[in-house]
This record gives structure tokens, sequence and C-alpha cells, in this order.
């Protein structure tokens, strides 16, 4: 079993994207590392409009009512963490554009189904992806 070394340097005003597959612990790590008020969650956000989680028709809502939270935490000039598999450039192109936007950093933390990806590995995904 390999163990990573994490080391986290928060920035007090930026976008942090947490990019990993369903169920690889973003969400454990950002109940770890972030306040609750901080994260917001595209599960979450489903079940706002669905009471269902795991409700995949309420995908496309759920990430308008995310981003328009997340467009106005970066106004306020709060910290926005975002909880959501992000895998896909497509998937972040919009998070960066919001970042860029609120001249704000975008932060990628990536997760793998090991836990973090290992510091010098080759990038499974990067923002210049997006």
């Amino acid at each position: 079993m390999r163990s990573f070394r994490c080391f986290v340097v928060q920035i007090e005003l930026s976008l942090v994207v947490l990019i990993g597959p369903s169920g690889c612990g973003k969400s454990s790590f950002a109940r770890a590392h972030f306040k609750p008020t901080e994260v917001l969650s595209s599960d979450f956000c489903r079940g706002l409009l669905s009471d269902d989680e795991n409700a995949q028709a309420a995908t496309e809502g759920a990430f308008e009512v995310l981003h328009f939270v997340a467009r106005k935490r970066l106004a306020a000039g709060r910290l926005t963490v975002v909880d959501a598999t992000n895998v896909q450039p497509d998937a972040r192109k919009p998070l960066v554009a919001l970042a860029r936007e609120f001249h704000v950093l975008p932060v990628a933390i990536v997760l793998t189904l090991h836990g973090l990806a290992p510091v010098g590995a080759e990038p499974c995904v990067t923002f210049e992806d997006a």
C-alpha cells in the first residue's frame, strides 16, 4: 500500500476544485480540510432540487445552482470549494472561467481511488485541459 504526503496551503481567496472519480474521498477530504460553508457539493445541490442526491435527472439544474452559489461566494470574497467529479475538461471550463472572472486562483486537488495523487506524478488532469 502506498502512502502519500499531503501539504495543503490554504489561500484566502481561491476557487478550489476537487477532482476525482466517485467514491475516491473528495467529500471526506473536503470535510477534513475546509469549513462546511466553503464546500459546494454537486450531490447536495441534486438533493436540493430532487430530494435525492443520486438523481442524475437533476444534474443540469444542480450545476446551475452550484455555479450560481459559487459566483455569489467569489463576489463576496469567500473561499469556495467545489466538490464534484470534475474529471472531464468540459466540467472544469466554467469553473476556470468563473475563477478568472473574479481574478482568483483556480486550485485543483486531484484524488484517485487510492487517495491523493502523489507529488511528482504525471498529472491526470490539469486546468490547462479546460
